[in-house]
């Protein structure tokens, strides 16, 4: 599973959202800035060639629906994320987060009770 772009990103939270959609479904789901019909249509095709969408065809268009959950997503980058920038340490991600003032007391203290008790 390869690294997605920005864009790419984007349109595939989109998609996760809705659990799959048509261009135009997508397009009206996106936040943030206009992004051109046609933009996204190459954009979801790329996912498509990438292999996190397939497409299903209704009448005459294309739905898409996802191929890769967004957890699977997830668990693959962030372990590299992990990996890359902070030596494979949970302990000291959460520790940066902390000293840049990203992560609350409040935050941690919500952390360690899913810890102790399990939960997400």
């Amino acid at each position: 599973m390869e690294k997605l772009t920005l864009q790419e990103e984007e349109a595939m939270q989109s998609v996760w959202q809705l659990q799959g959609g048509f261009i135009k479904d997508i397009l009206d789901n996106l936040k943030g800035e206009q992004v051109p019909y046609t933009t996204l249509a190459s954009t979801i095709k790329n996912l498509e060639r990438k292999g996190f969408v397939a497409a299903v065809k209704v009448a005459n268009a294309n739905r898409y629906i996802p191929r890769v959950t967004e957890e699977e997503y997830k668990a693959k980058f962030m372990n590299s994320f992990v990996g890359d920038y902070f030596k494979n340490s949970y302990k000291e991600m959460v520790s940066f987060f902390v000293k840049e003032e990203k992560l609350s007391e409040a935050e941690l203290e919500e952390i360690m009770n899913m810890i102790k008790h399990n939960k997400s």
